[in-house]
């Protein structure tokens, strides 16, 4: 017997405008079998995250870089 599903989390590919997420709540709420939608707010926590990352990304490139024109 198989496992059973209770829900799923969608990640968006970017931060929107709750106007603008509007139209993708609606879409989801239309699905068969969904039963409540509920969008996740950006934080700082967030923003810290996306910052740390894009410099460990930029360290990353440029160790690279240093090492790949020497």
């Amino acid at each position: 017997m198989g496992h059973k599903v209770k829900g799923f989390t969608v990640t968006l590919e970017q931060d929107y405008s709750e106007e603008d997420v509007e139209i993708i709540l609606n879409a989801v709420r239309m699905i068969r079998g969904v039963a409540h939608v509920e969008p996740s707010l950006t934080t700082c926590q967030d923003h810290m995250a996306k910052v740390r990352l894009k410099f460990e990304m930029k360290d990353k490139f440029y160790k690279f870089m240093k090492e790949y024109l020497t």
